[in-house]
């Protein structure tokens, strides 16, 4: 029972932290997500939180929410329209910034080439918030927007993918083994498991987002239509990792599925409704995985590391 308590008041105290942070944003003129991390950097100083928690968690608690939100709400019709750049950028563009990033990070810090890649994988995928914010106030073309959103999408599962697939081989014993002749087998071998994961965990999407829309599309009651887009939502995920796929394109399947066909059948008050439960449920998971990036930033470590964050140790000189 204590720890049932002691959880729950950790909850509340977070979510409280969140408020209060975008009330002063609104008038500091500050970046939201900035001042998130701050203010969890500074909570660590203070010694007020002390969290533990798993990346497995934080993907399977915070993902399911940020990634069908936003598949949920694309306009499907102007994604078939601008699909091929889309899947240009998100694909082609993820890997070349791996790569480039990787490079960079190998030579300029001393890493070994493999360990850049990881690093290249990890930021690859961009957040289009404060560039999509831009568009709106200046009224750029829709299928700008779309194009900038498309390829946000699906960046994030390409970069999670590519991500898990690159850290695999890294720890692979016949990677560590260094042998040379292995190479290309273990190059083909990975590139194969992309495939593989990516194309099963859109199949799992597709499917599950067309069952619920079925049912979705012969109903009317708002609160069972939030509750089966939210175990739509995380069952997705979870289900194509069950499988072995990628529950982020799993997910993003599965909101593009369920947003193009089961919104036809409602009425406008339930989709008003839908929309803002899932746009409340994204600014609570955005808000809350920013304030833990502060809360799990080590301080000194990350002093101790500037040289290597700047890219400017001797080896560059």
């Amino acid at each position: 029972m204590e720890l049932f308590l002691d959880t729950e008041t950790l909850i509340i105290e977070l979510l409280l932290i969140v408020s209060l942070v975008a009330i002063a944003v609104r008038r500091l003129n500050v970046p939201y997500t900035v001042a998130l991390v701050l203010v969890g950097l500074a909570l660590t100083l203070a010694g007020s939180f002390d969290l533990a928690l798993t990346p497995e968690l934080i993907l399977a608690l915070f993902v399911p929410p940020l990634v069908f939100e936003a598949a949920f709400h694309l306009d499907y019709q102007e994604l078939r329209r601008n699909l091929r750049p889309i899947l240009l950028l998100a694909i082609g563009g993820v890997l070349l910034t791996t790569a480039l990033v990787g490079v960079i990070v190998a030579f300029g810090s001393g890493l070994t080439l493999a360990t850049g890649f990881v690093f290249g994988a990890l930021i690859a995928a961009t957040d289009p918030v404060a560039v999509v914010a831009l568009f709106r106030t200046l009224g750029a073309p829709k299928s700008l927007t779309v194009l900038v959103e498309g390829e946000s999408l699906l960046n994030d599962g390409t970069a999670i993918v590519v991500f898990s697939v690159i850290l695999a081989f890294v720890l692979s014993p016949a990677a560590n083994a260094g042998q040379p002749e292995n190479l290309p087998a273990l190059i083909m071998g990975a590139v194969v498991e992309v495939v593989r994961v990516a194309i099963g965990g859109v199949m799992v999407g597709v499917g599950l987002g067309w069952l619920t829309a079925l049912v979705i599309e012969r109903l009317d009651d708002y609160l069972i239509e939030i509750t089966l887009t939210t175990v739509l939502a995380f069952g997705a995920y979870l289900a194509a990792e069950r499988l072995g796929f990628s529950g982020v394109l799993a997910v993003v399947a599965a909101g593009l599925v369920c947003g193009s066909l089961g919104l036809r059948g409602m009425s406008p008050t339930t989709r008003i409704v839908l929309f803002n439960f899932w746009e409340y449920l994204a600014f609570i998971a955005n808000s809350l995985v920013f304030l833990l990036i502060g809360l799990a930033i080590d301080l000194p470590d990350l002093v101790a590391q500037i040289p290597t964050i700047g890219v400017r140790s001797r080896r560059c000189c």
